[in-house]
């Protein structure tokens, strides 16, 4: 029986994944010497070089190349092996996770119990951002999967949609007029909006661009939700934020004949590096969506 180890080959990939010691070794829940010597024994155990250090760069070697493709596949085939056998609680290591504050107002609550009753002993490393900062954490490879809103700049290998959120004209009770008519004036007050890049503050901008509009614009959706709620103006957020102060009544929705374009959620991942966990976080994520949608 080889003595090769799959810890050993863990830290071939995630080395490989990273181009760093430093960050297998925290994917791994372990120690940058350990990740070391893990590589070492590898390469002596196989009496060959598998990666050369450049500077602060690390390069696989044309055999380390070769042995990475396999390294992936004896992975995979000891995550079907515990899958058949109804033990993913022996999966462990790290998830990277970037969502959008929608997902945050919406379905993360019940997404991440169920992906813990699932996968007890994997841990989920959650990062909260704009969709464009995720897309660009995904191409550095920084996290393992965004649940973001498109359109995206660049492509990843896998994108999955999960669901569709169609937005909302929303205001304080106290905004409504004093024939409790729920009509949305543009010029009456300021329009709470989301960042400038974003495809529905573009869309907004276009739709009143012929009329005197007020905007006042942030990062954070959050933030709009509390400047409404507290009546400092109107915004158009998605509906799946807005339903339990909606129910409260501490906002109401307004009449207006024209919205942005829905948003559309995706799963985006580099398949190349997706393992069993990934592409089940995946399915996890589009069923609390979707129950989400049915609430």
């Amino acid at each position: 029986m080889a003595s090769t180890t799959i810890k050993q080959l863990e830290a071939l990939v995630q080395v490989a994944d990273h181009g760093s010691f430093r960050k297998a070794a925290s994917n791994l829940n372990t120690t940058q010497p350990n990740i070391s010597s893990r590589i070492a024994v590898l390469e002596q155990t196989l009496d060959a070089k598998l990666m050369e250090r450049h500077g602060g760069t690390i390069e696989l070697t044309v055999l380390g190349q070769e042995l990475l493709i396999k390294a992936r596949g004896v992975i995979a085939s000891l995550d079907e092996f515990l899958v058949t056998a109804n033990k993913k609680d022996l999966f462990d290591g790290i998830l990277r996770l970037g969502v959008t504050e929608m997902v945050v107002h919406s379905w993360l609550t019940p997404f991440l119990s169920s992906f813990h009753e699932s996968y007890p002993n994997v841990q989920l490393d959650l990062t909260v951002d704009l969709s464009s900062n995720l897309s660009t954490a995904l191409d550095s490879n920084a996290i393992d999967l965004a649940l973001q809103n498109g359109p995206f700049k660049t492509e990843s290998s896998e994108a999955v949609k999960i669901g569709t959120y169609p937005w909302v004209w929303i205001a304080a009770p106290a905004l409504q007029h004093a024939d409790n008519s729920r009509a949305f004036i543009p010029q009456a007050y300021p329009i709470l909006t989301h960042a400038k890049e974003t495809l529905s503050v573009k869309q907004l901008a276009a739709h009143f661009a012929d009329q005197s509009v007020r905007y006042v614009p942030s990062s954070s959706l959050s933030a709009c939700l509390k400047m409404a709620t507290d009546g400092l103006g109107v915004a158009c957020l998605p509906e799946a934020m807005i339903e339990e102060s909606v129910e409260e009544k501490r906002l109401i929705k307004l009449d207006y004949h024209w919205v942005p374009d829905a948003m559309e959620f995706f799963a985006r991942y580099n398949s190349e590096r997706a393992n069993h966990v990934l592409a089940d976080a995946v399915y996890l994520a589009k069923q609390a969506s979707a129950i989400a949608a049915q609430q």
